[in-house]
C-alpha cells in the first residue's frame, strides 16, 4: 500500500516528466541566455543577473501560496511603497484572532519572514525589470 511520501514523491516525478517533454528547461535555457545578454548590454554583473534568473526560474517551479502572499507583498508595495505598519497590514485578521499567545507570536515571525523574502525579491525584480 503507497503511503502520502510516495504519492508526494510520484507526483514530483509525474510534474518533471511533464516539464521535460513540454520543452520547459530548454525555454529556461533561451530565456536565460537572452537576459543575460541583455544584462551584460546593460553593464549589470553576469553572475548577479544569472542568480536572479535563476531565482526567478526555482519560483516558477514553487508556485504555490508563496506566489500569492508575494502578489499581495508587491501590490502593496507598489502602492504604497514600504510602510512601517507592512506585517499588521499583511495579517490574515480571522485566522489570527483564533490564536493564542503563543502562537500569534509565531505566526507573526513566519508572516515577518516571508515578508522580508517578498520584499527582497522584489527589490530584485525592480532591478532587472528596468534594463
Amino acid at each position: 500500500m503507497a503511503t502520502g511520501k510516495e504519492k508526494s514523491f510520484k507526483s514530483i516525478a509525474r510534474d518533471a516528466k511533464r516539464r521535460l517533454k513540454s520543452g520547459f528547461w530548454q525555454d529556461c535555457e533561451e530565456e536565460l541566455a537572452r537576459e543575460l545578454a541583455r544584462a551584460r548590454e546593460a553593464g549589470v554583473s553576469e553572475s548577479r543577473a544569472a542568480h536572479y534568473f535563476t531565482d526567478k526560474i526555482a519560483l516558477k517551479l514553487s508556485g504555490g501560496d508563496d506566489e500569492a502572499f508575494y502578489a499581495r507583498v508587491r501590490e502593496m508595495l507598489l502602492a504604497e511603497g514600504e510602510v512601517s505598519d507592512a506585517i499588521g497590514r499583511l495579517i490574515d485578521r480571522a485566522y489570527y484572532d483564533t490564536l493564542s499567545y503563543e502562537e500569534k507570536q509565531r505566526y507573526t515571525l513566519r508572516l515577518s519572514e516571508r515578508y522580508l523574502r517578498a520584499l527582497e525579491r522584489f527589490r530584485r525584480e525592480c532591478e532587472f525589470e528596468s534594463l
